[in-house]
């Protein structure tokens, strides 16, 4: 990329340690980009500059250790650091106090691109702009936002198009430059209609999942098993095809987004029910248990804390809800993940060993050949015994 301007870096991410900054700061050192992340976090700092990952994502770490070796990529807490850089992603999202806080925080400067990343409230962007032009400063603003899984970010940073929008031509082919450089397609967009997209696609996964628990629940309420009847449907039927398994819709972004769009105006009332269905999944669960044990004199042994299967993520679990419910009805509750350590968590031997009921609370893969003649809640179907009815 270009150094004019005085620049001496490519890039700065600010909030670069997280699972949205991190796999794209990596993965633009590794197209040679000379990156700078900067995050509050000191402790993930230390380790992203020691080429250590501080959460899991496949494929990232072997990238890290190489373009921190190579100099192409370098971390710390210092926000002055995104002055060096042309470019300047920040990754903060949500409403649009927090996103102006974290770009005020960046300190720009004349010449600099500045790239949004994550889910906005509507009238995010605009209100960035205004700030910055009420500021004096020449910055061009554009609005791309992040559209990977965790887990899958390092291969779908790649490979799933990127959306792009700004204001000015001359911003969206810079941001459309930068982004060019990920071997993506690329779709361009107004800011609002970008905003807008983000959660309108997060709000729908949320929403289908919704879909699927409200079965879930009606087929187990009736002594069936969801997983059969949505496989049965779904066979060779692809007007079915996009309906999802259950289980426990929880994590980060889909229930924020699902927020954020009900706020944004239009009545909101799908998002609204949505969040319902499946922020009430864990208390059905719970009495579904209830009509069939006698909880006060079991242990329980909730299998996986992450909100979903394959990653060490436990912000907004469901899981963690579910056991502050049973810790009120079980004599107790054991929980483990092979993904998670800290506090609360033992080993999955001693949860076979010592819990008369087992709830799996997150579709790990380990978890499939699990052999146990104890009744298992599986919401997820992961044993292929459902939940007990």
């Amino acid at each position: 990329m270009s150094g004019a301007g005085g620049f001496t870096r490519d890039v700065a991410v600010v909030g670069g340690c997280g699972h949205v900054g991190l796999p794209l700061a990596i993965t633009l050192a590794s197209r040679g980009l000379r990156v700078a992340v900067i995050d509050v976090n000191a402790a993930a700092a230390a380790a992203v500059q020691a080429g250590r990952l501080p959460f899991a994502e496949p494929g990232a770490g072997s990238a890290l250790r190489r373009a921190v070796s190579a100099g192409l990529l370098t971390a710390g807490t210092d926000p002055a650091a995104a002055a060096s850089a042309e470019h300047v992603i920040v990754v903060t999202g949500g409403d649009s106090a927090a996103v102006i806080s974290a770009v005020a925080a960046a300190r720009l400067r004349d010449g600099q691109l500045l790239v949004l990343r994550s889910t906005l409230a509507p009238g995010s962007t605009a209100r960035v702009e205004k700030l910055l032009a009420g500021a004096g400063l020449d910055v061009d603003v554009a609005y791309c936002p992040e559209r990977v899984a965790q887990g899958r970010a390092m291969t779908e940073l790649a490979g799933l198009p990127q959306l792009v929008a700004s204001r000015t031509e001359r911003g969206l082919g810079r941001a459309s430059r930068l982004l060019a450089v990920l071997g993506a397609a690329l779709v361009p967009m107004t800011p609002e209609e970008a905003e807008l997209a983000k959660l309108f696609a997060n709000t729908w996964r949320y929403l289908t999942f919704a879909a699927a628990n409200e079965f879930y629940m009606t087929a187990t309420s009736l002594g069936l098993d969801y997983e059969r009847i949505r496989r049965g449907l779904i066979a060779g039927y692809p007007r079915a095809a996009g309906l999802p398994a259950a289980g426990l819709a929880g994590g980060p972004c889909l229930p924020k987004d699902a927020r954020l769009l009900a706020a944004a105006g239009g009545g909101g009332q799908l998002a609204a029910a949505a969040l319902a269905v499946n922020e009430g999944l864990p208390g059905y669960l719970v009495g579904r248990l209830e009509q069939r044990f006698d909880l006060s004199e079991l242990t329980v042994g909730i299998l996986g804390v992450a909100f979903k299967g394959g990653c060490d993520d436990t912000r907004h679990s469901l899981a963690w809800r579910l056991r502050q419910l049973l810790a009120r009805r079980a004599a107790a509750v054991l929980c483990t993940d092979p993904e998670v350590t800290g506090p609360g968590l033992v080993p999955l031997r001693r949860v076979l060993a010592e819990a008369d009921v087992l709830v799996v609370g997150a579709p790990h893969r380990c978890y499939r050949g699990l052999v146990t003649a104890k009744p298992v809640a599986d919401i997820w179907n992961v044993l292929g015994r459902g939940v007990p009815g």
